[in-house]
């Protein structure tokens, strides 16, 4: 039995469920609510609990005892509310969010235990050995508190420790105690409670990035020492203007290789207010393909949304332009973004069957050597699932390429043969599924210019190699002709066996063991004898260390 088995147990015997955590129960009924559809798959779908509505508002605590088979406090768990002044410790707010979970059958998600933000300015104005010790004492009072109750099964012991270029953030933490507060504050979680899951916590995490890369190296070089890091939040406050981190599975899965649970911990999707049907359409796309990225991975644990509805949401007082992230409105009236997640959970049954109407013909502008811009008139859907996005295939007959994908009915495709003629078209795809028929075709021609192995060349250097896998970083790419290029194309190739798990400032796609790298949209563009770098990951057979060969560039 694992060290966070007795815990689970307990909390699962108490609910009267252990079955359905530790295995996926029998199907739901189809009009079941979300934690019944989450039972059924083995996951937890959880929310964030504010203690104001908790106490005072009967749809609030019926749709958050009925919905969420897992909770988080919003607040309640934070420094400043349990410790704002030294040693004056207070749980109110803590314990309604327990007993409320323990009356409901649900987890509890201890948030959050050292954090940047929240914490009262007495700590942050101690010396570094009154400052450890008070992290240490704060971790083993709150923690100890909850110790014995089978409903708290996991905390975010260290919470947003990075900047968005990968460095650790300088916080009073990391000033007055320097990076090893993060294993410090772990060890002293762990004393505290054996058997919970130690977490840590992060936001512009879910796609691979510096940020995300930074997170990956942290985890393993902590689980390497023997840091009691047991999982890996990734928060998920997403805009819909921002776009979707279309590796978020890819990133999950290579988290999970290095033997943590991941989660996705604080899920809202904001929009450019005012709201529409079509951005409704759009945000409920983000929520289901968050869900179905968490499915696809076994190691994945559930999804928590920051909330539920509208009514009591963070994002409009810091955002002002934005709102409506959440899956019900203000009224507590379920919006699309509800059934989305409830169907994915659900295992994809929409009653959704109406494909999208075609698109409209694509047509290029901004035609370079490797590049070109399309827009085409939008698809329309009935079938009330929504728009999904866009691919967009070049026509080869029976070997139809995809160039690239989009959410709205515009993409840039990089990355071309220059002095090529291309003919493409463009399917559209809804939130069931369904696609589309094929657009009419769009036809250019890319203009001639350094292209082909003499416009640009590639190298790659293999790191971090273990025994089932490696990540080869950088690949060097490097424009070698005399004009400025706006996109490449990297190809190499994979021994047999070795498949990507991840990338980051590249897309992959892969044919057999070819692997067709595409530059990212920022760093397409290179002057005459500049660079950039991306990288990516690959799985392998354990003992197979033969490693990527045949690097070309177009």
């Amino acid at each position: 039995m694992s060290v966070h088995s007795s815990k689970v147990l307990r909390a699962l015997a108490l609910a009267g469920m252990v079955a359905a955590f530790l295995l996926p129960a029998g199907p739901a009924q189809a009009s079941a609510s979300l934690r019944a559809h989450a039972d059924a798959r083995g996951k937890f779908i959880g929310t964030a609990l504010a203690t104001g509505p908790l106490s005072d508002e009967a749809s609030y605590r019926t749709i958050a005892g009925g919905e969420f088979n897992q909770v988080t406090a919003e607040n309640a768990m934070k420094w400043d509310a349990t410790e704002p002044s030294q040693n004056q410790f207070t749980f109110s707010g803590a314990d309604a969010v327990v007993n409320f979970a323990t009356q409901n059958g649900q987890q509890v998600h201890g948030h959050t235990l050292v954090w940047h933000n929240q914490t009262p300015g007495w700590v942050q104005n101690l010396g570094a050995t009154a400052m450890r010790d008070a992290m240490r004492n704060h971790i083993s009072r709150v923690v100890g508190r909850y110790a014995d109750n089978p409903a708290v099964v996991s905390w975010d012991v260290v919470n947003e420790v990075f900047e968005e270029n990968g460095d650790f953030r300088r916080s009073f933490w990391y000033n007055t105690l320097g990076e090893s507060y993060i294993a410090d504050a772990f060890r002293a979680a762990r004393a505290a409670d054996p058997d919970a899951r130690l977490c840590i916590n992060d936001y512009n995490v879910e796609g691979i990035n510096a940020k995300s890369t930074a997170m990956y190296d942290l985890v393993s070089e902590l689980r390497d020492q023997g840091v009691p890091v047991d999982c890996v939040g990734f928060q998920g406050h997403l805009a819909t203007q921002y776009g979707f981190p279309n590796d978020l599975r890819q990133n999950l899965q290579r988290f999970a290789a290095l033997g943590v649970q991941v989660r996705i911990t604080e899920l809202d999707v904001r929009i450019q207010m005012p709201r529409s049907a079509a951005k409704d359409a759009t945000q409920a796309t983000y929520y289901r393909d968050v869900v179905n990225a968490c499915l696809a991975v076994t190691a994945c644990a559930g999804v928590t949304i920051w909330g539920f509805t509208d009514r009591y949401s963070w994002v409009p007082d810091q955002f002002p332009s934005e709102g409506a992230a959440l899956i019900y409105d203000e009224n507590y009236q379920p919006k699309p973004s509800y059934t989305a997640v409830h169907d994915a959970l659900a295992g994809g049954t929409s009653t959704d069957t109406t494909p999208p109407t075609a698109p409209g013909a694509p047509s290029a502008g901004n035609v370079t050597s490797n590049s070109a811009a399309l827009t085409w008139t939008a698809s329309t859907d009935s079938g009330g699932s929504g728009l999904a996005g866009y691919d967009v295939y070049r026509e080869q007959g029976a070997t139809d390429t995809l160039l690239g994908q989009g959410a709205a009915n515009s993409v840039t495709l990089t990355g071309l043969t220059p002095n090529v003629q291309y003919q493409v078209y463009v399917r559209a795809r809804d939130g069931a599924g369904n696609l589309s028929a094929n657009s009419p075709l769009g036809t250019f021609t890319t203009q001639a210019g350094p292209g082909g192995s003499g416009g640009c060349t590639a190298a790659g250097t293999v790191q971090n190699q273990w025994n089932n896998g490696y990540v080869v970083q950088p690949v060097t790419v490097t424009n070698t002709g005399t004009s400025a290029i706006s996109g490449w194309t990297v190809t190499f190739t994979l021994p047999p066996g070795h498949t990507p798990a991840g990338s980051w400032n590249a897309t992959l796609t892969v044919s057999g063991q070819t692997v067709t790298a595409r530059n990212a949209g920022h760093n397409g563009n290179l002057a005459p004898n500049g660079s950039t770098t991306f990288g990516f990951q690959v799985s392998r057979p354990n003992g197979d260390t033969r490693t990527p060969s045949g690097y070309t560039c177009a």
